[in-house]
């Protein structure tokens, strides 16, 4: 099944790929690899934002995080000029999550986006992965995550 297939058949439309909100590009590629900078946590009705091990749970963290993945792949889709289907596999994400110093469960929030990345591409979804914390995100957004991609 193609890509784009999976991605209707889980109620996903890709977005417009996010504008950079700095300095910076949204994807650089070298080769057949994809390097797509950190995409914060945005649904539709704006920003997420919160801290984890406060005012978010966990289930919430991973639904932010699935935004994250979401955008990934919407820059990804840039990336190959518009044709997704040139998306060969997940490499590696890093995740961010804003939380509190005593919150532990990252991982589990990461998997919001891990998750989806399986759930839409099959094992072109899995990939190797770093969930770290940190006190705070831009613009206080729950989630950011960067990702790896190889494309043909």
């Amino acid at each position: 099944m193609s890509i784009s297939a999976r991605l209707a058949e889980l109620g996903v439309t890709l977005p417009d790929a996010p504008a950079p909100a700095a300095n910076y590009v949204p994807f650089v590629q070298v080769g057949d690899i994809v390097y797509v900078s950190g995409q914060i946590s945005n649904g539709p009705d704006g920003l997420i934002t919160g801290k984890l091990g406060a005012e978010m749970d966990v289930a919430a963290g991973a639904a932010a995080a699935r935004t994250c993945a979401i955008s990934l792949l919407a820059q990804v889709k840039a990336a190959c000029g518009g044709d997704i289907e040139r998306l060969v596999r997940v490499i590696k994400l890093t995740g961010f999550v804003n939380s509190t110093a005593d919150f532990t469960d990252q991982p589990k929030v990461i998997n919001g986006a891990s998750d989806f990345l399986v759930e839409a591409l099959g094992d072109a979804g899995r990939h190797s992965r770093s969930a770290v914390s940190a006190a705070s995100l831009p613009l206080g957004v729950s989630v950011e995550i960067e990702g790896i991609f190889q494309i043909k």
